[in-house]
């Protein structure tokens, strides 16, 4: 398992990406992940703006975008599962932490895990898709005691 986290933010965020990437670990081994690569990537709400107007042709920020390689069969190797990328905005974090009323860290791992889910497949587009979906993030958040 290689799971990388990135701050290209200009805040220090050292407590913070330690704990997100042992989260992260956490989760993999738990669902038995153990091959798997991807990276998060923690940027501001300008870049995330341009990432989504480039890639999803959204001109506003958002708070949490997956590139999924695995959904490009190009990519298939049989050793490891490379998983691809999850971005995530710093300022939304924080702003939705304040507008939700729960932590920083909660917001942060939320979009992680969110960002994840969607890395391996999981999706919101039908109504039943995402009682799925939601169902599984708030399982494994509650598995570690991250709760609102």
């Amino acid at each position: 398992m290689e799971i990388e986290v990135f701050n290209e933010t200009n805040e220090k965020l050292d407590t913070e990406i330690k704990e997100l990437k042992e989260l992260l670990e956490n989760i993999c081994r738990d669902e038995k992940l153990d091959n798997v690569v991807f990276n998060v990537i923690i940027i501001d709400n300008a870049k995330i703006k341009e990432i989504n107007r480039t890639y999803r042709g959204i001109d506003r920020e958002t708070d949490v975008i997956s590139f999924a390689l695995e959904d490009d069969k190009t990519f298939n190797f049989e050793d490891v599962r490379i998983l691809g990328d999850i971005y995530i905005s710093i300022d939304k974090a924080r702003s939705q932490s304040e507008e939700y009323g729960h932590s920083f860290k909660r917001e942060l791992s939320f979009l992680a895990v969110h960002g994840l889910l969607h890395l391996l497949g999981y999706d919101h587009m039908t109504k039943e898709d995402e009682e799925v979906m939601f169902k599984k993030q708030e399982e494994v958040l509650s598995r570690y005691d991250i709760k609102r």
